[in-house]
Parts: C-alpha cells; structure tokens; sequence
C-alpha cells in the first residue's frame, strides 16, 4: 500500500459520490435503506428432485433474457418437461417447453437483478458478470454504496480480507464523513462494522485519530438513524476503540445538536463504563447532567436510568427509546 495508491482511491470515490448527487438532482437527502436480504445462488435444482439424468438432458431449446440469448438443455420425462440455463445455474419444470422457457425467465430474475444492481453501482452500461472479490479496491469501496445491502455486504467481506494489504483507511474513513450520497447510511453502517477492529483498517495513530473523530462528527450532527447506523457509531466507539479520545469523543456526543446522537452516546457510555471503569464517575457525572437538561424527555428518562444501572453495577440496561417518528 502507498499513499499514492491511497489518495487514488479516495479521488475516484469523491467523484462517484459527487456524480450521485448529480443524478440525483443535488439532492443528498438520506435513503432509508431496506434490511439486508442475503443472496442464496444457486437455487436448488428441480432435476435432483426427480431423478433426472445427465442422458435425458438430450433437447435444445433458446431463451433471450433482457437482450441475451441463452442455450437451454431439455429433458423430456415421464415427470414433465425440465430445462435448465448452465450459464446461470436455473432450472425449471413444467408442462411444456414454452412453460420451462417462461419458468427459466421468471426464476432467473433474482440472479440478472443482483448483477445489474452491481454493473449500475460501478458505473457500468451491462451487468456485472465477474465475482466481486475479484474488484479493485476503489470499486469495491464504491459497492459499500449499492442499494441491495447484501452487495454491499460481499464487498464488506471482501474488503476485510485484503485489510492489511488493500489501499482503504482513507476511502473508509472519507464514507463515514460523507454527507452527501443518498445512499450513504448502509454505506457507513457497513465501514463501522469493519471499525469494531480499527486497527486492522487504520493502523496507525494518525488515521486512527480521523476516523473516530469523523465517527463523533456523524454522531453529532445525523438528521436521522437510518440503518441503525448512528447506535452502530456509538457502539464502536465505546465498546470497541475505547481509547481516551474515543471516550472523549462520546463524552462530546452527549450534548450533540442531533438527538439521535445524544441517545446513542447515552446507550455507548454504557459499554465504556465496562471497557473504561477509570471514566465511571465522569460518565455517572455526564449522564445525570443528560437527565436534567436535555430536551428530550425520552433521553432525560433514558439517562438517569443509564446513570442508576452503571452506579448499581447492572449488567443490563434499559432499552433505548424510539422516537415517534420511528415507529
């Protein structure tokens, strides 16, 4: 890794941050992403289940998806008809082969839905047809940002395993400050989750310093926590980093503007009081002071009951509000 290398990254992932408010009219709004729905390919061949051999596989058929053609294999049986697409690992029975063919198109959607879905996010015209962990790492930085959360999960994964190696503190840490792609909250969820182990990301003081204070920042100010992604954030820093200036940085949160922010550093004291006995007075202190003055009656009945678990030494501990708008 170079810090050439490094810098390239983060240039190609401002531009595609920069061309996604563009396209979306400047807009840089937050979409509340979906829940992550795991991918499961291929399905389970219908063949298996009724004893179909390889020597029946013996017709010929054609089928175009969107604009491509696929070679079908056919095989005619006491039990149906059975076609099968071996470029994309479906197959389908049915009563005739127009009915296997419409079967074949219909049950196919999911897998050209996914490779589309990752050709649009990496810019492409086509479907993405390579295997993600194959990317480069600007590109698999970029994947972070895919609508279908469970892309951007791959690209997590494949992301961790060239951790020690791969050109990405920068880049990782610039998507936690990012305030301007609508599709940003999964996207720094899933950076945040690689944040748990820090080091392994960041592996020196300097870039360990940035990225907890762009993570107090996105604490402090959020518009909302779409994604679970602000509670994630104070998580990290106090039941994971626990370093002086991560505990410093929650102390800060819990008098942020947000009050999505104050309610997770209200909960991430919690577990730097577990990880940081040394700072218990000073978060009993903090907390008291969130319940008497906050603005938000939820967090004021939040704190003093944080306050009270972390003074009677509980291991458990009320759960955190939702506010109206959430429900």
């Amino acid at each position: 890794m170079t810090p050439k290398a490094e810098k390239c990254v983060v240039e190609q992932l401002k531009s595609f941050i920069e061309d996604a408010v563009a396209t979306n009219g400047g807009d840089t709004t937050p979409v509340k992403p979906l829940h992550r729905v795991p991918f499961h390919w291929p399905p389970h061949p219908v063949s298996k289940d009724y004893h179909v051999l390889p020597s029946d596989w013996t017709g010929k058929a054609s089928l175009k998806i969107d604009d491509e053609e696929f070679p079908v294999e056919i095989a005619r049986t006491a039990q149906g008809v059975f076609g099968r697409i071996e470029r994309v690992w479906n197959e389908a029975r049915g009563a005739s082969i127009d009915e296997v063919l419409a079967l074949l198109s219909v049950g196919a959607r999911p897998y050209f839905d996914r490779q589309r879905m990752v050709g649009a996010t990496l810019g492409m015209t086509n479907r993405f047809r390579g295997t993600i962990k194959e990317l480069e790492p600007a590109q698999l930085v970029r994947l972070l940002y895919c609508p279908d959360r469970d892309v951007a999960h791959e690209a997590q994964l494949a992301i961790e395993t060239q951790a020690s190696t791969g050109p990405f503190a920068s880049s990782l840490i610039h998507v936690i400050k990012d305030d301007r792609h609508p599709h940003r909250r999964s996207a720094q969820w899933c950076v945040l989750d690689m944040f748990e182990d820090l080091p392994s990301f960041c592996p020196d003081q300097r870039s360990q310093e940035e990225a907890v204070d762009a993570i107090q920042s996105l604490v402090s100010t959020a518009p909302d926590d779409y994604a679970r992604t602000v509670y994630k954030a104070g998580v990290v820093l106090g039941g994971h980093i626990c370093t002086p200036r991560s505990a410093e940085a929650l102390f800060a949160c819990s008098s942020a503007p947000s009050k999505y922010g104050r309610r997770s550093a209200i909960h991430a004291v919690f577990h730097l009081a577990e990880w940081m006995p040394e700072y218990r007075d000073r978060i009993v202190f903090t907390l008291e002071q969130c319940a008497s003055n906050d603005p938000e009656p939820l967090l004021r009945e939040f704190a003093a009951s944080m306050a009270r678990d972390i003074r009677m030494g509980s291991y458990d501990h009320m759960t955190e509000p939702a506010f109206p708008e959430e429900s």
